[in-house]
């Protein structure tokens, strides 16, 4: 992906994530949450079930619960602070640092025993949402 079209991508969203996070945050303005596609089909939560959850208890300082409740809450807050930053700055100073270290990420989780440990991490992930019953 080329270098603008991908801050283009990832700034738009992650604008839909802090959009998402307000909403969830006042959610008595709404009535029936979309919630996870995935758990209403097949009644099972999927993988990231619960990071919207985990990123909202820690904006609120609970890190604790945060990561009972999805350990990926972590990983997607800090990329919704990091990224935006990253790209404004790079955008300030008509540098591409970020979209060289995106290149250097994207080929070192291509390689077959990155991937793997990703996916098992993916899977134990899936698998203690399973059995908290989320």
């Amino acid at each position: 992906m080329k270098k603008n079209r991908l801050y283009v991508f990832l700034l738009a969203l992650i604008g839909l994530g802090y959009g998402w996070l307000f909403l969830f945050n006042h959610k008595e303005n709404i009535q029936q949450p979309i919630g996870c596609v995935f758990k209403k089909v097949t009644n099972y939560p999927c993988p990231s079930c619960g990071t919207t959850r985990s990123v909202s208890l820690l904006m609120e300082g609970n890190f604790f619960k945060a990561a009972v409740m999805n350990p990926f809450g972590y990983v997607v807050a800090a990329l919704m602070l990091i990224i935006p930053l990253w790209i404004g700055i790079d955008l300030v100073k008509k540098t591409a640092s970020f979209y060289r270290v995106y290149l250097l990420a994207e080929k070192f989780i291509s390689k077959k025993p990155v991937a793997l440990i990703l996916v098992v991490l993916v899977l134990l992930n899936w698998y203690w949402n399973l059995k908290k019953n989320l």
